[in-house]
């Protein structure tokens, strides 16, 4: 599995499948391994996935300072990777908590941003998911069909649309690859110490000029919509798109219309 050293000497590994330009992408987590993308919904047949274990997840080395791993200071990892392959302007993707990187990654480096794709956000400059939301969508959706089901196998079947064979297999796939440490999430999601700081980040991605696609599930009871909605707004060439029958893993739930709308997004 090809590797590179970030900016601090982390060893960070990365993997590379698929054919075409290359689509550098960044998991959610915080501390999911690279491998919970998948294919991204057979994403794979129109771009080259360059798919980066975060520090602190998957077969990438955890630092001795936890500070590192905050997501803002992440976004220097992509700049390593990026200067690594020899990309000019890349396209770039994050799911999740992967997107708060990929954003603060185009916040300090917009010239090096060809096209951003941010699926099922966790917020703008922090985590910002409205919980009032996510636990109404959770109500709704206790009764469905499958819902037990899930829950037996120890998901947490909001998280997913329908509860189907190729939801089970993620969340089994999940469940097999190496667990982040306990402390990673409070270390990865730092907060703007102030409404004026929050205020001068969120101007910093305002003006960042590339187009940039932002994919939410309808029934997604992990970050719901409002995050996503808000994310969108901001760019100025921001798109929200709002994928029926989905939750949090899209490509999972609906993989064609998934596919295709992020292909067709890279494409224009």
């Amino acid at each position: 599995m090809p590797q590179f050293t970030s900016y601090d000497g982390t060893s960070l590994y990365y993997s590379v499948a698929g054919s075409g330009p290359v689509l550098v992408c960044l998991a959610g987590g915080p501390g999911a391994d690279a491998r919970d993308l998948g294919d991204l919904g057979g994403l794979e047949r129109f771009r080259t996935l360059v798919m980066l274990d975060a520090r602190a997840a998957g077969r990438s080395e955890t630092p001795a300072d936890r500070a590192s791993c905050a997501f803002p200071a992440q976004a220097r990892d992509v700049e390593g990777l990026r200067r690594h392959l020899g990309i000019g302007r890349l396209d770039l993707l994050g799911h999740s908590a992967g997107t708060l990187t990929a954003q603060a990654f185009a916040a300090d480096h917009p010239e090096a941003v060809e096209r951003l794709v941010l699926v099922t956000p966790a917020g703008l400059v922090a985590r910002e998911v409205d919980e009032a939301e996510v636990a109404a969508i959770r109500a709704r959706r206790a009764d469905e069909p499958g819902s037990a089901e899930a829950s037996a196998a120890g998901a947490q079947p909001w998280s997913y649309g329908p509860w189907t064979d190729a939801a089970r297999r993620h969340f089994e796939a999940d469940a097999g690859y190496p667990q982040p440490p306990s402390w990673l999430r409070e270390a990865f999601y730092v907060r703007p110490d102030s409404e004026a700081a929050a205020a001068a980040q969120a101007a910093r991605r305002a003006a960042v000029r590339s187009p940039v696609l932002v994919v939410a599930g309808a029934e997604d009871g992990v970050a719901g919509v409002g995050a996503a909605r808000r994310v969108a707004s901001c760019y100025p060439a921001g798109r929200l798109e709002v994928l029926a029958g989905c939750g949090h893993w899209p490509w999972v739930d609906r993989p064609a219309a998934f596919r295709d709308l992020v292909a067709g997004f890279l494409d224009g």
